[in-house]
């Protein structure tokens, strides 16, 4: 029986070593995202202690002081950052809430195009704005929804929709509006990659029942392509949910002026503001921190949560 268990592990010991000679150069090609990652991921790690620290970059870490949890203290009792706090956990949920739908619902209407050339085509054009910088969608939108000479209003006033010029991106709740829209029309493409990948490892065979069963297009879709995607939805959400705390500072840099600061005003502006353009990287570092243990926390409560409603999570 010994000899037996023996051989079968030399026997898969030997495959193994077969796969491994014929298939090198996939792992050599591995080493290069891990070693990003090792890099400029975990080789950070100890630069986290600058949180506890009184941090001087002249002093470094040797002659910086430990103080403890005194930054979370200043942070977590400065009004500033309140006010970050809450226009970020508010805006992410919004964008979240808007947003998280939109793929998907994108990724079906692309699924169901029967003619190629306009599904190629269309995919294209809806992930191009994903790689275009911030900066630039700024610009570009602020040129169209100028509340005078922008694109959009002069075509509603001569509509007869509208009579003057609507603020979409001068006054804050127009703005928060745009920003979160806008948010949504840039990463939908891209989002929706994912579903499509999901969507054509469905058995043909469920679709083609259903057909014999006198379903639809509709009846399909809502009976076969979204429980089969389930899974996919899930664990795309578990991971937005670790991503409320955080926010992106080119976005809000790029659509930011005075008009809208009581808005634009969000963790990622307070980080440089009070931490990297005054030299405190301490209190940078600890709300970084913060958020990220925050962002944690959350995901593992998302995943918990999904699998005792009965699905596979993320973890």
């Amino acid at each position: 029986m010994a000899q037996k268990s023996v051989e079968r592990r030399d026997l898969r010991a030997g495959k193994m070593g077969v796969y491994l000679r014929n298939n090198w150069q996939l792992y050599a090609l591995l080493l290069i995202p891990i070693a990003f990652v090792i890099i400029f991921k975990y080789a950070a790690y100890p630069g986290m202690r600058i949180a506890f620290m009184n941090y001087k970059p002249a002093k470094g870490f040797s002659g910086s002081p430990w103080v403890g949890l005194e930054t979370f203290e200043k942070v977590f009792k400065d009004k500033s950052f309140h006010t970050a706090l809450r226009n970020s956990l508010i805006f992410n949920f919004l964008d979240l809430i808007v947003g998280f739908p939109v793929p998907i619902i994108l990724a079906l209407l692309l699924n169901e195009l029967r003619f190629d050339r306009y599904k190629k085509v269309s995919q294209t054009i809806l992930y191009l704005p994903h790689f275009l910088s911030w900066p630039i969608i700024a610009s570009v939108m602020l040129t169209l929804f100028k509340p005078e000479t922008g694109l959009v209003n002069v075509a509603l006033m001569n509509l007869g929709i509208i009579d003057k010029g609507i603020p979409f991106l001068t006054e804050k709740w127009h703005w928060a509006v745009s920003y979160l829209l806008i948010g949504v029309w840039q990463n939908m493409g891209w989002g929706s990659i994912i579903y499509l990948a999901a969507i054509t490892g469905i058995d043909a065979e469920l679709y083609e029942a259903a057909t014999i069963d006198g379903a639809g297009r509709w009846r399909k879709i809502w009976n076969v392509t979204l429980p089969c995607i389930r899974g996919t939805m899930v664990t795309l959400l578990i991971m937005n949910l670790g991503r409320v705390m955080g926010s992106n500072f080119e976005r809000l840099d790029a659509f930011g002026n005075v008009q809208v600061k009581d808005f634009q005003y969000q963790l990622a502006i307070y980080i440089y503001e009070k931490g990297l353009a005054g030299g405190n990287f301490s209190r940078a570092t600890a709300v970084g921190l913060f958020q990220s243990l925050v962002g944690l926390i959350l995901v593992l409560a998302s995943d918990k949560v999904a699998k005792k409603l009965g699905e596979d999570g993320l973890l």
